[in-house]
C-alpha cells in the first residue's frame, strides 16, 4: 500500500513539473512574440515614415502648382508619427504664373516662413488629401496689379484641389494688393489672426478674423465666410460676414479727437462690399475747440476692398441732439491720404450743437435752428482736417438767441432801428 501511495505521489510531481514548464515557456514565447511585433511596427513606422515625407512635399507642392498655375518652392518639410502624423515645413514660396512674371513681376505672389498641420495616416493616402488642422505663421500675400495679371491670352486649366483642410490657422499675416492706377497706393492689409474651416473645397470656407486697422487704429474682429479666392482677379473674390470694431482711436487724425465703435455687416465681391453698421464716437471733438460732443451715426455704404475707397449711401447721423444726413466718397490718393468729398444736409439742427464742436467760447455764443444744405470738402494732405476743411452752401438760423445778454440787448437794439423803430430801441 505505501508503495502505491509513493508511486503516485512521484507521478504527480512530476505532472506539475512539467506543467509548470509548459507556462514558463509559454510566456517566453509571449514575450518573444510582442518584442518582435514592436520592432517590426517600428521598421514599418520608419519605412512609412521616410515615404511620407516625400508624398507630402511632393502633393503639397502639386496643389499650390495646380491651383495657382505657377511654379512653386519649398525649402523644407519634416514629418512625425509621434501624435498622429505630424508635418511641418519652412519657405514655402509661391510664384506668379509665367505670363505675370514676363509682365514685370518677379518676387513671389505668396510667401510663408513656417507652417505645420496634422493629419490621419488613413487621410494622407486619400485623394484629396484630409488635413485635420494647420497653421501657418508669417504668411506675405502680393497680388500683383491687375494689367499683369491678365498679360496671359490663353485660358488657364485650374485641376482640383488635393488637399482640403478642416482647420487653418493663420498668425501675423500680410496682404498687398496692387493697383495700375498711378494715383493710388496699394492696398496693404495687416491681419493679426485668421482662422478658415473647409478649405480646399468648391464652396466659400468660414471664417474668424482678428486684424488691425491703421486709421483710425484699433482692432477688428469679423466671423463670415470668404471665397473661393480668384487670383487672377482678387477683386471677383466673395465675402459675407460681421464685425465689431472696438475702442479705435481717432487722435492719430490731425484735427479730430475720440474714440470709435463700429458694428456692422456686409457682404458682396471683394471689390464691392455692401456695409451696413453703426458707428458711435460718445466724445467726437475738433482742435479748433476740444470739447467734446457725442456723435452717432446709422450708415450704408460700398467700399473697394482692392483699393480701400468708400462711397456713403447715405449716412443718417446725430451730433449732439441735432440730427442730418450725408452721403458721398472717401478716396484714396496715392502718397497723400483721402479726398472727402460730402453732401451735407441739416433739416432742423441746433446751432447750439455745431459751435460746441467748433468754437472755444463757453458758453456758445448763441441757440438757435439751423437748416443747411452744402457740399463738404477735405483735401489729402498732413494739415490738420479743421485746416483741409471747405464747406460751400446755403443755410438759415430761426430762433436765434444770443448767451450773453448785453450781446442780446445790442442785437436787439440794432434789430429794432432796422425795423424803423428807434425810439423804442
Amino acid at each position: 500500500m505505501g508503495s502505491v501511495l509513493g508511486s503516485v505521489k512521484n507521478y504527480v510531481l512530476q505532472a506539475n513539473t512539467t506543467q509548470g514548464a509548459k507556462k514558463h515557456n509559454g510566456w517566453r514565447w509571449l514575450l518573444w512574440i510582442t518584442l518582435i511585433a514592436i520592432v517590426v511596427l517600428l521598421v514599418v513606422g520608419e519605412v512609412m515614415l521616410r515615404r511620407a515625407a516625400p508624398i507630402l512635399k511632393g502633393r503639397v507642392i502639386e496643389t499650390l502648382s495646380t491651383r495657382f498655375n505657377s511654379r512653386v518652392e519649398l525649402d523644407d518639410l519634416q514629418v512625425s508619427l509621434v501624435k498622429g502624423l505630424a508635418v511641418s515645413g519652412k519657405g514655402l514660396r509661391i510664384f506668379p504664373p509665367d505670363d505675370v512674371v514676363a509682365a514685370g513681376a518677379k518676387a513671389p505672389i505668396i510667401a510663408v516662413q513656417e507652417f505645420d498641420f496634422h493629419a490621419s495616416l488613413v487621410g494622407l493616402f486619400l485623394k484629396p488629401t484630409h488635413v485635420r488642422s494647420a497653421h501657418v505663421q508669417g504668411l506675405a500675400i502680393n497680388i500683383p496689379p491687375k494689367s499683369m495679371r491678365q498679360k496671359g491670352l490663353a485660358p488657364r486649366h485650374r485641376g482640383k484641389i488635393k488637399i482640403v483642410v478642416d482647420e487653418l490657422e493663420f498668425d501675423d499675416s500680410r496682404l498687398v494688393i496692387g493697383t495700375d492706377k498711378p494715383d493710388k497706393d496699394p492696398k496693404i492689409f495687416e491681419l493679426q489672426r485668421i482662422v478658415l474651416n473647409d478649405v480646399g473645397s468648391k464652396s466659400a470656407s468660414p471664417y474668424d478674423a482678428t486684424l488691425i486697422n491703421a486709421v483710425p487704429k484699433g482692432e477688428i474682429h469679423a466671423v463670415g465666410t470668404f471665397g473661393p479666392w480668384d487670383t487672377e482677379t482678387p477683386g471677383d473674390s466673395t465675402v459675407t460676414g460681421k464685425y465689431t470694431f472696438r475702442h479705435a482711436d481717432l487722435n492719430p487724425i490731425k484735427g479730430i479727437g475720440g474714440t470709435l465703435h463700429s458694428i456692422g455687416e456686409f457682404t458682396g465681391r471683394l471689390d464691392r462690399i455692401e456695409v451696413h453698421g453703426t458707428a458711435d464716437v460718445p466724445d467726437f471733438s475738433l482742435d479748433t475747440a476740444n470739447h467734446p460732443v457725442p456723435l452717432s451715426t446709422r450708415f450704408s455704404a460700398i467700399v473697394d476692398g482692392t483699393t480701400g475707397d468708400t462711397y456713403l449711401q447715405p449716412v443718417e447721423a446725430k451730433l449732439g441732439t441735432s440730427e442730418f444726413s450725408c452721403r458721398g466718397a472717401v478716396v484714396n490718393v496715392k502718397g497723400k491720404g483721402h479726398i472727402i468729398d460730402l453732401d451735407v444736409d441739416v433739416p432742423a439742427g441746433r446751432i447750439q450743437d455745431f459751435l460746441q464742436l467748433a468754437v472755444k467760447t463757453q458758453p456758445v455764443v448763441m441757440t438757435g435752428i439751423l437748416a443747411m444744405k452744402a457740399k463738404l470738402h477735405i483735401r489729402p494732405g498732413k494739415e490738420s482736417v479743421t485746416q483741409k476743411l471747405g464747406l460751400k452752401g446755403d443755410f438759415s438760423l430761426k430762433r436765434m438767441h444770443f448767451t450773453n445778454p448785453q450781446v442780446q440787448d445790442k442785437v436787439d437794439m440794432l434789430s429794432l432801428r432796422a425795423e424803423g423803430h428807434p425810439k423804442e430801441a
